[in-house]
């Protein structure tokens, strides 16, 4: 006895709820060609999400999570559907991707060390501290100089 799998169709509703994007950005990405084009139901012309295109989604949905621009996620699900040929690609958008999030974790982790430091300037100008106000004072502009470098390359 064999079962055969029966398949599911959505509406751009329930889509949008599958994957968390709003349903005005799933028009975009296919408008745009980040997802291939969705079939339509024959009668109302609405679009009608499958399981294959569910999948599609929750990968644009993983990419633009990390930050990934629209035009690298295009390529990259247009890479996806060439398989093994598109590997050297895909690692390389990858790899960029994985670079720019470096480089802004850097950054977030040079703000948070700023803020810490202006925190504990308050205090010590707080406790009428003067000698370490002035060099904490002085490590924050130095922690900003490095900031704007690292914000502006």
């Amino acid at each position: 006895m064999t079962t055969h799998a029966v398949a599911r169709s959505y509406s751009i509703k329930e889509a949008a709820a599958l994957t968390g994007l709003p349903a005005s950005t799933l028009r975009y990405y296919e408008q745009i060609g980040v997802i291939s084009p969705v079939s339509r139901g024959a009668s109302s012309g609405h679009r009608v999400y499958d399981d294959g295109d569910l999948d599609e989604l929750m990968w644009v949905s993983c990419l633009a999570a990390t930050g990934m621009s629209i035009g690298d996620m295009r390529a990259y699900m247009a890479n996806n559907r060439l398989g093994a040929e598109a590997a050297a690609d895909q690692r390389r958008l990858l790899e960029e991707q994985q670079a720019r999030l470096t480089t802004e974790a850097e950054a977030l982790a040079l703000r948070q060390r700023y803020v810490a430091l202006k925190i504990d300037y308050w205090r010590a100008v707080a406790d009428r501290d003067a000698a370490r106000s002035e060099q904490i004072a002085r490590r924050a502009r130095e922690l900003a100089d490095e900031l704007r470098a690292v914000t502006h390359d």
